[in-house]
């Protein structure tokens, strides 16, 4: 690895980070955390995170930025590299994750078609604004309006005064050796673009040192409450120093939450605390689920999102009747997987009869579908996540000496259902300690095959759905959806949820009393979820710079479960 690139702290005072360096480097901000252009892979689990000073944005964060900053008709065309999970969550991710020497062509690939659509003749004259004229025959002034007023938005905070003299000089000196200025403006605008600046959200200290400034503060508020960058006037709160005021705070809370952008805040949260990214890559057998394609896929996490934004932003509801409600936002693509004629063309909210089967979110078909394997169900894979998502608890792979034969045989004689045969797998001791936990859950989900298709019998043989949950027997998925409503270590793990995806890193030790008191309220305020985000945005924890990370989340078990 090539020598780190330092920057100290008294050079980080306004200082912005430099261009990217290719290769393996790293850059060491504030003397507190190391960032590395190295590969890293998706999907990692580390239980040890650092503090929380820089977050790469996500595709669909990229995405909206360039729709705030430029219009929705600017095309975004490209590859992303993939985001990295720790520990269930891609916003902790976010802040370990790592860009190669190919992932940063595919940045800049993707910024310079930006720019050329963005000062092209279709879009210039709205975008850009102004263009050489007599009384600035160079376009020097044009440039340096253009790069203030964007790059208020890109960056999410001013263009401090040497960078924009800085900027300027490059666009000029472009456009000279182009002879187009636009063309030079095109060229300094793919360089803001691939500026870590804009790829990442980076928490600068406020004077005290020991909090975040306010351009910092309004980033962190909005990505939280809306999953995008700030807007107009939450960085006019941050340039007039309200922000900093409770006061402040807690108006520009409020008006965020009643924004209908909130929404895409909720939504942003729940799809990556159930992790319904998954979906965009799932796959089935074709043979064994016809009714099942990628546009089902895609319906089915739309589906579940609608469900949960209509019951806890437009209802208010209690995030415990997610688990218990009949209630489901249904569509015409979602008619066969379900068994239910839908004649309306849009989305509507379809009403389960009471004692119906398919009640509450663990019968929704993004649960049972990704996590079974294309062929056939799992009981070990959906009770893991049932595990790891609703319980905050980690469970490792499995060992790779492992034996699937029994499991995988759907066609043994002998041993017809999934639950006999998982049985005789878990005749191996090492692997039972684990499947103890997490299987009992998955068995009763059963009655849903693998693409979330309810069935009654497998083989011709009645599926059993009985179990046990928290030292609590249950006989199907309604009635431990029923458990988990009750649960409150399934209302705990959401807040710690919750408090993660904010602050982007795992709790340290020091964190605990704070997650603690959040729960406490959560649990006393109804659960309610647009609560439990406004006390997480108005907690002065969420502005605080922390200093170390020591505490490990979630807890791993000693063994591995497979299945």
């Amino acid at each position: 690895m090539k020598d780190p690139v330092i920057i100290t702290p008294s050079q980080t005072k306004r200082r912005r980070i430099a261009p990217f360096v290719l290769g393996a480097a790293c850059l060491t901000l504030a003397g507190s955390i190391a960032f590395t252009f190295s590969g890293a892979r998706a999907d990692e689990s580390m239980a040890d995170t650092p503090p929380s000073q820089l977050r790469r944005l996500t595709e669909l964060q990229y995405r909206t930025a360039i729709a705030d900053a430029f219009g929705p008709d600017i095309k975004v065309v490209g590859r992303f590299s993939p985001d990295l999970r720790i520990d269930g969550l891609q916003a902790v991710g976010a802040s370990a994750v790592s860009v190669t020497p190919a992932g940063l062509e595919q940045y800049e690939d993707i910024a310079r078609a930006i720019s050329t659509q963005v000062t092209d003749k279709d879009h210039r004259d709205r975008l850009v604004g102004c263009a050489p004229s007599a009384t600035d025959a160079k376009g020097a002034a044009c440039a340096r309006d253009f790069i203030q007023k964007v790059g208020l938005k890109l960056y999410r905070r001013p263009v401090s005064a040497p960078e924009l003299q800085q900027r300027v000089a490059a666009t000029m000196e472009s456009a000279a050796r182009l002879n187009d200025f636009h063309a030079g403006l095109a060229a300094t605008l793919t360089g803001m673009l691939t500026s870590p600046d804009f790829l990442f959200r980076i928490d600068w200290p406020d004077r005290s040192g020991r909090g975040i400034d306010a351009w910092s503060a309004a980033s962190r508020l909005s990505y939280l409450l809306w999953n995008a960058a700030p807007d107009a006037a939450l960085l006019a709160a941050a340039a007039d120093g309200s922000l900093n005021t409770p006061a402040g705070r807690a108006r520009e809370v409020e008006r965020m939450m009643a924004s209908p952008r909130f929404v895409d805040g909720v939504r942003a949260f729940f799809t990556d605390y159930l992790r319904l990214d998954g979906m965009d890559d799932l796959a089935k057998d074709s043979l064994i689920y016809p009714a099942f394609n990628t546009s089902v896929a895609s319906a089915m996490r739309e589906q579940t999102l609608r469900t949960i934004t209509w019951l806890l932003v437009d209802k208010k509801g209690d995030y415990r009747d997610l688990f218990t409600s009949n209630a489901i936002a249904m569509n015409r693509t979602l008619g066969p997987i379900y068994d239910i004629p839908v004649s309306k063309t849009d989305w509507y909210i379809h009403q389960y009869p009471q004692g119906d089967p398919r009640t509450g979110l663990l019968t929704h078909a993004s649960m049972l579908a990704q996590h079974s394997h294309p062929g056939r169900t799992s009981p070990t894979l959906r009770g893991v996540a049932l595990t790891e998502i609703f319980l905050c608890e980690k469970i490792p792979a499995p060992p790779a000496n492992v034996n699937f034969a029994v499991v995988q045989d759907v066609d043994n004689p002998t041993l017809k259902t999934t639950r006999l045969r998982l049985q005789a797998h878990l005749d191996d001791e090492e692997c039972a300690s684990c499947h103890k936990r997490s299987d009992p859950m998955g068995l009763g989900l059963e009655q849903f095959d693998g693409a979330g298709q309810f069935r009654k019998l497998e083989h011709d043989v009645t599926i059993d759905v009985t179990g046990e949950f928290e030292a609590k027997p249950f006989d199907g998925a309604a009635a431990l959806g029923k458990l988990f409503h009750d649960s409150e270590q399934v209302s705990a793990c959401l807040v710690q949820s919750a408090w993660r995806y904010a602050h982007g890193r795992n709790p340290a030790a020091t964190d605990a009393t704070n997650i603690a008191r959040l729960t406490k309220g959560f649990l006393g305020n109804g659960h309610s979820f647009s609560a439990l985000m406004r006390n997480i945005a108005l907690d002065p924890g969420l502005l605080a710079l922390p200093r170390t990370v020591t505490a490990k989340a979630p807890r791993a078990k000693k063994q591995g479960v497979s299945g």
